[in-house]
């Protein structure tokens, strides 16, 4: 059933009202309430409308780019030449529903000639599934030696919430999202899937810190927990699908709530951002407010916004062709189908919010060696386009 973007609206802004006794954070109230105002003085390039069903991309030392395409298949983009990549000992892919081949990443420190490339995929089958991370090595032809470093516990079934979003830290550990498995009445084990984010005893719905081997790395904060997984670095998530560092080291995750109350949250280490507990959307079932606003103990997000844009990507602009961009996060919408501008002051707080009218589904966004903002769309043949200026 469809559902128009002011019914939307004025379901969750009651929904606020209801749980306005909450000691609701005062930023997180405002931004929950409409869209930012679009904004003009830009424009798109394509630099190629040829990539089936694209998911993410990383750029390589040489300035050529990887595209993982959600059905299982990975292209290098040199300039607007698309080739495809084979790849040799993939798992076995489960690519129903949100699951498929998803985000990649290169080892930071390798300059060639092969290359550590970092993928996550869904791995298993419609009825028993997980996310997992596999390394292989690229030649600049192909994809070898493929193997698996981490698989998420405990599977589950269905073909939801597998997030997953790499980024690494200035140590050389691995960031990567865990989705929390799915909504109700989907089950993992006697629990419901959106309740994994509050088990320490559950990869999903959690951040991890993994070393370059794919096992816990040293210092997690959790780990010394009694039942506390060690790969755990914060919980509390329903799925992130967008995940950056700024160049202090602060970490952003965008992510999916229910039917509105997607989240920004500034993530640390150890902390507990609330998911289902803490949340500012309604149950798809009920149409209830999942949770409370803000909950003791938890961490209150960045920015809300309902309706729902359906965060995927996330980056940080450092470029120069935009001044007043930059230092501003940049979010990647499905459903909005537009780029949200959150604009930061030093201490990393919010100060405005403005959206570019992409007019397609928005599925990552990147920031390219050239200092320019890349766009994957998420469509049968996806566009990668660059921000440029609009001088018209």
């Amino acid at each position: 059933m469809q559902f128009s973007q002011q019914g939307r609206l004025r379901r969750t802004t009651s929904a606020l009202a209801l749980l306005a006794g909450s000691a609701l954070p005062a930023l997180a109230q405002v931004q929950a309430t409409g869209e930012p105002p679009s904004v003009k003085g830009w424009r798109t390039e394509t630099v190629t409308d040829a990539l089936p069903q694209a998911w993410a991309m990383t750029w390589l030392p040489d300035g050529r780019m990887l595209v993982t395409g959600k059905e299982g298949t990975l292209h290098l983009v040199t300039g607007g030449k698309v080739q495809a990549v084979p790849m040799e000992g993939l798992p076995t892919l489960m690519s129903s529903g949100q699951g498929g081949l998803l985000d990649i990443t290169v080892h930071p420190a390798d300059k060639g000639p092969n290359l550590r490339v970092y993928m996550t995929m869904a791995n298993g089958s419609s009825s028993d599934n997980r996310t997992i991370l596999v390394q292989g090595s690229f030649d600049g032809k192909k994809v070898s030696s493929i193997k698996t470093l981490f698989s998420a516990s405990p599977s589950k079934s269905g073909g939801q919430h597998f997030g997953s979003r790499l980024a690494w830290m200035a140590d050389g550990t691995l960031l990567m999202s865990i989705g929390d498995g799915g909504n109700p009445p989907q089950r993992v084990g006697n629990m419901l899937a959106r309740d994994q984010a509050q088990n320490l005893g559950s990869h999903n719905g959690a951040i991890l810190r993994l070393n370059a081997e794919g096992k816990p790395a040293p210092g997690n904060p959790l780990a010394a927990r009694p039942g506390a997984l060690p790969e755990i670095w914060s919980y509390g998530h329903r799925n992130v699908q967008g995940m950056v560092l700024d160049a202090g080291g602060r970490v952003y995750a965008s992510e999916h709530g229910p039917r509105g109350g997607d989240e920004i949250n500034h993530v640390e280490g150890g902390k507990n951002y609330g998911w289902p507990l803490q949340s500012f959307g309604l149950d798809y079932s009920t149409r209830v407010p999942v949770g409370k606003g803000s909950v003791p103990g938890m961490a209150d997000p960045l920015v809300v916004w309902s309706p729902s844009p359906a965060p995927s990507g996330l980056a940080v602009y450092t470029g120069t062709a935009f001044p007043q961009w930059r230092g501003s996060l940049f979010s990647g919408s499905l459903a909005g189908m537009d780029l949200r501008r959150v604009e930061l002051d030093k201490d990393g707080k919010v100060v405005r919010q403005e959206k570019l009218d992409i007019g397609k589904r928005v599925r990552d966004v990147r920031q390219g060696p050239d200092g320019h903002l890349y766009v994957l769309t998420d469509e049968g043949n996806s566009r990668l386009l660059r921000i440029v200026p609009d001088k018209s």
